[in-house]
């Protein structure tokens, strides 16, 4: 496993959460996929700035609900992002 530290937030990067995997918001992250651990509680907005994230460029996902910039997540919390992208006939 490899590890990274940022900020005040620790970021373990492998698998999806497992029983041997310690407390913190499991993060999913797309384009490319990849899975981080960040050491809870924070708010979105927190986690997007950990991550070197601009907040109008992604969707945050919490199970079935997307989440605004305010929302508090706990260690317990499994969360997506994904890119924001649009487009249309040109």
């Amino acid at each position: 496993m490899v590890r990274a530290e940022r900020f005040a937030a620790e970021i373990v990067v492998g698998p999806a959460r497992s029983a041997e995997s310690g407390p913190g918001v499991n993060v999913v992250l797309r384009n490319p996929r990849r899975e981080i651990q960040v050491s809870g509680p924070m708010t979105v907005g927190a986690l997007l700035a950990h991550l070197d994230l601009v907040p109008e460029s992604v969707l945050v996902i919490r199970g079935d609900t997307l989440v605004t910039h305010d929302a508090r997540l706990t260690d317990d919390d499994d969360v997506e992002i994904r890119p924001v992208i649009s487009g249309g006939a040109g």
